[in-house]
């Protein structure tokens, strides 16, 4: 019998082997190439060094790019996980035809090409006369749109095991609706907005398509920075400045996890 499991069960250790491979060797070949001895990006590096990070934390392109970026991120986070948040609970309380509209109108940004939504955006902002194109509220904007989703997912997840009668059997002991949203309900879907939140931040973090058609040279995000810089020059400074972010998503993530239940809210125990 055992010797039966293990023979369908080898596949499926390939598969979790590969899809691994393909997230692991990526993020190695950027740090490996970030601290390339060379004057050029190249794989294998040609030796080690930090001269390459050296330069990155002294760029006057990079380093500001860094710090916009994470900005831009904060804002986005805070903004996003508020109407995330507020249309989840929403959505899931109103129930009926409208709210499975309306749900799938707000998962449409995560099936839509980034490239699609980033130019709809700009030619409406274009067209109407919004001063918004090309400025960091537009950009915000793009970036909260895509982001709000991802929120209205996770906390639609935390949503789906809370039990109404505690906020109801608060009521009954005096509590008014607000009191009862942030004492009973608040808490107890907090996982699923914390998670929202760190899936709102990483993925406005990493933004190109959208950053593409509404940044200037002025309000560059670090996607565009990195992308800008590799079309004139092949320097290794672009992989480390992937390194830092790629240290900033990783502790940020380590952070989160410690903060929000994970296991219990993707079902386990």
């Amino acid at each position: 019998m055992r010797d039966s499991n293990d023979a369908i069960a080898w596949p499926f250790y390939v598969g979790s082997a590969l899809a691994l491979i393909v997230l692991v060797v990526p993020v190695l070949i950027v740090i490996l190439t970030g601290l390339n001895a060379g004057d050029y990006m190249t794989f294998p590096p040609q030796g080690l060094s930090l001269r390459w990070i050296k330069s990155f934390l002294t760029s006057p392109t990079f380093v500001p790019a860094y710090l916009f970026s994470f900005g831009l991120a904060a804002a986005t986070m805070a903004i996003a996980t508020v109407i995330g948040t507020m249309a989840a609970i929403w959505i899931q309380r109103r129930g009926g035809r409208l709210a499975k509209i309306l749900r799938g109108l707000f998962i449409l940004p995560l099936v839509l090409p980034g490239v699609v939504i980033g130019l709809a955006l700009y030619v409406f902002l274009i067209s109407t006369g919004l001063p918004l194109a090309r400025t960091f509220y537009g950009l915000l904007v793009g970036h909260v749109i895509v982001t709000t989703p991802l929120v209205i997912a996770t906390v639609t997840a935390a949503l789906v095991d809370f039990d109404r009668s505690l906020e109801d059997a608060a009521r009954s002991l005096g509590a008014t609706a607000w009191q009862a949203f942030f004492r009973i309900t608040l808490p107890l879907i907090s996982g699923g907005i914390g998670a929202g939140a760190l899936f709102a931040f990483i993925v406005s973090f990493g933004q190109f398509e959208v950053s593409l058609f509404l940044s200037t040279p002025d309000l560059q995000p670090l996607p565009i920075a990195i992308y800008t810089s590799l079309r004139y020059r092949f320097e290794p400074t672009a992989a480390a400045a992937g390194i830092f972010a790629i240290a900033l998503v990783v502790t940020s993530t380590v952070i989160s996890a410690r903060l929000v239940n994970f296991r219990r809210l993707f079902g386990g125990r």
